[in-house]
């Protein structure tokens, strides 16, 4: 069994090879070719943070053998103000033929990097080809992540930055400044952030911090954060103005206050989704119609994602021969 780190993992799969993984993994997830059971999520103790399990397997082809999985990961906002992750946990695979333990990869790592990925993935597929602004909502981890992302689908050349810790904002765009070919800016008005060709929410809020009355026409907009009924980043006016589409229509329908609060307020139904991203790759869902449209990602995570993502990952690292080697049993 081989165990990759954070580190091992950096090395190994690179953002534009995550956005093909991730492209594989909704077509698959929406194709039906990947068994992924609703996750758990137990609020903890505190009351703030959450222990996620996924479980999924993916049947093996003429190259791969098959595999299952699980990802087992807490989620404790708190983190942040002491400068550790947020996510803690990792992603387990097994042989699917022998039931045989083959990685633990870290699961903050993946998480990571899936996430940001599967955004840049849909922004590929709904934004405008000539979205040049990418307005980020938070100045964590995701929010570096979305940042480099983005610019990987399209050619972003200015990024405003807002979060509701202004120091952290300043922070962010410190560790951006010298990047060349992006102008990445603080902004204490959260309109500005929204006012873009693409918009990327990746924030701890649990009540609107979007407004629909922000958006430009022909945006796109990836909500990242929220992931519970009760829990939006926007507010139901971007969802009402938006062509909504999901990674999974049956987690969104269970988990995505952004859309299930409107939809309880009775200004939204259950058919304002168009489709899963699997969907429109796939040719079964249309994607956007016009340059005024205004298109919206729901991101939840889909199991799909960390399991290709994982598999990657193990399948470079035996090439290159990296990773902690331990036997099991």
């Amino acid at each position: 069994m081989l165990i990759l780190r954070a580190a091992e993992i950096r090395r190994l799969l690179s953002l534009p090879d995550c956005i093909e993984v991730m492209d594989r993994a909704m077509r698959a997830a929406s194709l039906g070719q990947v068994d992924t059971p609703e996750r758990t999520i137990a609020t903890l103790p505190d009351g703030a943070s959450y222990f996620f399990v996924m479980p999924g397997s993916m049947a093996g082809d003429g190259a791969r053998a098959p595999v299952y999985g699980a990802k087992l990961i807490g989620l404790h906002p708190s983190n942040t103000a002491g400068g550790i992750p947020t996510i803690q946990g990792y992603v387990s695979l097994f042989d699917g033929r022998t039931g045989t333990p083959s990685a633990l990869v870290d699961g903050a790592e993946i998480t990571r990097l899936r996430t940001a990925a599967a955004s840049a993935l849909a922004t590929r597929e709904l934004a405008r080809p000539e979205a040049r602004t990418h307005g980020i909502f938070g100045a964590g981890v995701q929010a570096a992540g979305h940042l480099e992302a983005i610019a990987c689908v399209r050619p972003i050349e200015e990024v405003r930055v807002w979060a509701r810790n202004a120091d952290r904002a300043q922070a962010f765009v410190a560790a951006y400044a010298s990047r060349p070919g992006l102008r990445v800016i603080a902004v204490d008005d959260p309109s500005q952030a929204g006012a873009c060709d693409v918009v990327s929410l990746v924030t701890n809020a649990s009540a609107p911090v979007l407004r629909g009355r922000w958006l430009n026409d022909g945006a796109h907009i990836n909500l990242v954060g929220a992931h519970e009924a009760h829990h939006r980043e926007a507010d139901t006016e971007a969802v009402a103005r938006a062509a909504v589409y999901v990674d999974s229509r049956r987690g969104a329908l269970s988990e995505a206050g952004d859309l299930l609060i409107p939809i309880g307020e009775g200004k939204l139904s259950r058919d304002h989704i168009i489709g899963e991203i699997g969907e429109v790759l796939e040719g079964k869902a249309p994607g956007r119609r016009n340059e005024t449209q205004v298109t919206l990602y729901k991101s939840l995570g889909v199991f799909a994602q960390d399991l290709f993502a994982a598999v990657r990952v193990l399948e470079q690292a035996k090439q290159a021969g990296v990773g902690e080697s331990v036997d099991f049993p």
